[in-house]
């Protein structure tokens, strides 16, 4: 399982979540306190973040095959680089996947960052082939690595391409849908905690087909952070953390405001 973070509000330096908090990204990807599966999250890392103008411009992307902390150059970046939003993904790889800069997270699409830890049980056996069989050519077209992360993007990219306008809390809630559809069929094991952004918005899902979802958790209005909203596997320091909720689908937009797009059965 990997280590997520999603981040919306006033504008940072990347590092302020990185590398300075107590429990910082940093920390978790060799010390994580809810990892379940896996001791450390080393198979590589990637940050998403936008600049001045997120409708125009699409969200810069660094993602690496070392893990965080063998990485020279990104102190120095997040010292410099800053956002009003962040995505990261510290990887743990299943097993028998290739550690390969095409595996690593976040995922994007136009101006859409996406990160997911979780799984999709036995995938190379079971909705692999499924799933590639529903995309249109662009969502099929994107995909470069292997992994069941990328993939539960591309089917997100399908309905967003061939349902022009949709709106994308609602194309996750379809991609959700079917996902655990097929995986109900197959008799399978699915967990999905999601975040997306699209640099003035978040969007997010906590799902899991048993009820066993990793951990997640939401921070509004922190007196380190106000006006903002995190979302993270784990709490970066102390404060007022809530468990975010199993099987809700949120959307919070520029203003903040916090709303349940739905709950996914």
């Amino acid at each position: 399982m990997c280590r997520i973070l999603g981040y919306l509000g006033a504008r940072i330096s990347l590092d302020q979540l990185i590398f300075k908090p107590d429990h910082s990204m940093l920390v978790q990807s060799y010390q994580p306190r809810e990892l379940k599966s896996a001791i450390l999250n080393g198979d590589g890392f990637g940050l998403g973040w936008y600049g001045d103008d997120p409708a125009t411009m699409p969200p810069f992307l660094y993602r690496n095959t070392l893990p965080l902390w063998n990485d020279q150059n990104l102190p120095d970046l997040c010292r410099y680089a800053q956002t009003s939003s962040l995505v990261v993904n510290l990887r743990s790889a299943s097993a028998r996947m290739p550690v390969d800069m095409s595996n690593c997270q976040p995922f994007s699409h136009r101006q859409i960052l996406f990160s997911h830890n979780g799984l999709i049980e036995n995938f190379r056996q079971t909705l692999y082939r499924p799933i590639r069989e529903m995309l249109c050519d662009v969502a099929y077209n994107s995909i470069y690595g292997l992994t069941d992360s990328e993939h539960i993007f591309a089917l997100l990219v399908h309905y967003l391409e061939t349902q022009p306008g949709i709106d994308l809390a609602e194309a996750l809630l379809q991609t959700i849908q079917q996902i655990a559809q097929m995986a109900n069929i197959a008799g399978v094991h699915v967990s999905a905690n999601i975040v997306l952004s699209t640099g003035r918005r978040l969007v997010a899902l906590r799902f899991d087909n048993q009820q066993k979802a990793p951990s997640f958790y939401l921070l509004k209005d922190s007196l380190r952070f106000p006006n903002s909203v995190i979302l993270a596997s784990e709490p970066l320091f102390e404060d007022d953390w809530q468990p975010y909720p199993q099987s809700a689908l949120m959307s919070i937009g520029a203003n903040l405001d916090i709303q349940t797009y739905a709950t996914v059965a």
